[in-house]
């Protein structure tokens, strides 16, 4: 009798168990930050300059009319995606055709090789872009590492782990003044990861989460200009860089 209900106990702890991982993983994955209302509007009613497609894969894409180049966004991590197409609607409207990766449980490390044929899928556009913002950025330098048909890397308050030292490739990177999410001794120290001739530019007043339009974030700093500021300036800065390097 004491044995049949020790059996009964165990079932009951381990069925605990499973229900308190399960319980853990549903709460872990629907924890994350969301676009706000004006990041889906931009989706929902895009500029005349602009056509925006929704994908069945969730990609979004955005096409300007006559596109000079084209760029493949990873989103940061635990961020709904769509909180960065204010980022790439600004960029589309500037001639760069802008591919907004979806990642599974908003997490670029869980599909790495997202970016996967997707270049080929645009046979007229000669010059590939790929970048991210945080963890996105991270993931998009990683897949870099093992390929050759993109011109450039746009790393946004992220850096690059990888070595790519030797290669091949154009970099940009931008974080804000007031950026605390990024750590910034593991920045400094990956410095070296980057070819000599990296460019970065410092958003003066600018923040971690503004490069994307989904609140504010925890850890991070008070911005100094506003979100709206952050994207047209972060615009501004990846079309000159794609421009000049193209």
């Amino acid at each position: 009798m004491k044995k049949q209900t020790s059996r009964r106990n165990w079932k009951r702890i381990a069925l605990v168990i499973v229900f308190a991982v399960a319980a853990g993983g549903f709460l872990y994955i629907n924890d994350f930050y969301r676009a706000l209302p004006e990041a889906l509007d931009v989706i929902a009613s895009p500029s005349e300059n602009i056509t925006i497609i929704e994908e069945e894969n969730d990609q979004v894409i955005f096409a300007p009319e006559n596109a000079k180049a084209g760029l493949i966004f990873y989103p940061g991590g635990k961020v709904q995606y769509e909180a960065y197409a204010p980022l790439m609607a600004a960029c589309a409207e500037r001639d760069i055709l802008c591919i907004l990766l979806h990642m599974p449980a908003n997490l670029a490390v869980l599909d790495m090789d997202a970016a996967e044929g997707i270049t080929e899928e645009y046979p007229d556009i000669e010059e590939w872009y790929i970048g991210g913002h945080s963890l996105g950025g991270a993931m998009s330098a990683d897949y870099l590492k093992g390929k050759g048909d993109f011109s450039g890397l746009i790393l946004l308050g992220a850096y690059s782990a990888s070595d790519l030292s030797d290669k091949d490739v154009e970099v940009l990177t931008l974080y804000g003044s007031e950026d605390k999410v990024l750590n910034i001794e593991k920045y400094e120290a990956n410095r070296q990861n980057l070819p000599a001739d990296y460019r970065e530019v410092i958003i003066e007043g600018g923040c971690h989460a503004y490069f994307g339009m989904y609140g504010a974030q925890k850890g991070d700093g008070t911005p100094a200009i506003s979100n709206e500021e952050q994207i047209v300036f972060t615009a501004e800065q990846i079309t000159r860089f794609i421009k000049e390097t193209c």
